[in-house]
């Protein structure tokens, strides 16, 4: 059988539409989910919608389920929950999180949609793939219990960083941020909130996920003697300026990169990325997190709506109902 759908679809710098779409047959072993919610990742959607994906990062840059080619037109994004409405009976009738783009009705094979856990509402599963990004970074900034740690930016992926950091034992977690509006997030979650002048020195882990160069600046001039300095920011095509004088050689300091696509080298022996969504849905048990949602729109009025919500500076993870 064939059905029609919508999904949003980047045209240009700045411009997106609702477009209609068939879906094909569907394989045996293939699902059909109807979207209850998707959500924006503002920091990754924003350079794909601005057309500021460098054209040498147009394959790895490719989304699941991604249609279109860089820089446009693009059908992207990687946070939809949805009901399996026809597939294995096994998932039939079950909500399930997929990586796929925003659109209304979508067929995809059954092993690219992963379960919800029984205590993890729809609403708030649209955080996973944020949550699957802030778990391996804390692998890869390798916290351990007592670590003094600064995360650098308040979104919502550095948000979840500080998060899982401060719930491991004895941790000393602080997050940075220059917006004021973001105190409340943090307070939330239970972690403290510092303004750039007030970071604390000799950090034993320091994370940027603020996509500013000014941040990892600050976040060297804090770091303790053999401190490990985590850039989990992506910039796009804009060259970061990274101040590699003073005492950066005599302290050891270590700067190192943290991007989901693969995993830290020493979980990959034991661990794949189906086995890291599973944990990141499971650790979107906690209420609190909702708290990360900023906002809602319905699907019908997200092409008029789009522009407005990566623009503004209060949006964390914006949530989109089918």
């Amino acid at each position: 059988m064939t059905s029609e759908s919508r999904a949003l679809w980047f045209e240009g710098p700045r411009r997106c539409a609702l477009r209609c779409e068939t879906l094909g047959a569907g394989g045996a072993d293939e699902v059909t989910i109807g979207t209850l919610f998707s959500g924006i990742s503002r920091g990754t959607e924003s350079l794909v919608f601005e057309g500021h994906v460098p054209e040498s990062e147009y394959e790895r840059m490719r989304a699941p389920h991604q249609a279109g080619q860089f820089p446009f037109p693009v059908k992207y994004g990687y946070a939809a929950v949805g009901i399996v409405e026809a597939g294995p009976r096994s998932l039939v009738g079950r909500p399930v999180f997929c990586l796929h783009p925003h659109q209304d009705r979508f067929r995809v094979p059954s092993g690219a949609v992963y379960a919800l856990p029984a205590d993890l509402p729809p609403e708030r599963a649209v955080l996973a793939a944020n949550m699957e990004t802030a778990l391996n970074i804390v692998w890869d900034a390798r916290i351990q219990p007592g670590d003094r740690v600064t995360v650098f930016g308040a979104g919502v992926v550095g948000l979840i960083v500080a998060y899982l950091a401060s719930r491991i034992i004895g941790t000393e977690t602080t997050i940075c941020d220059v917006n004021l509006d973001r105190v409340e997030a943090a307070k939330a979650l239970g972690i403290r909130f510092t303004l750039p002048d007030s970071v604390p020195d000799d950090c034993d882990v320091l994370v940027n996920a603020s996509a500013s160069d000014a941040a990892l600046a600050t976040a060297l001039d804090h770091a303790g003697c053999e401190a490990r300095i985590v850039e989990a920011s992506w910039y796009g095509g804009r060259l970061a300026q990274i101040p590699l004088g003073g005492a950066f050689h005599a302290r050891r300091l270590s700067i190192v990169s943290s991007q989901v696509g693969t995993l830290p080298p020493d979980h990959r022996p034991r661990w794949n990325a189906g086995r890291r969504m599973t944990k990141a849905l499971q650790l979107l048990a906690d209420s609190k997190l909702d708290r990360l949602i900023s906002g809602e729109t319905t699907f019908g009025t997200l092409a008029d709506d789009y522009a407005s919500i990566i623009a503004s500076p209060a949006t964390l993870c914006h949530r989109i109902r089918f």
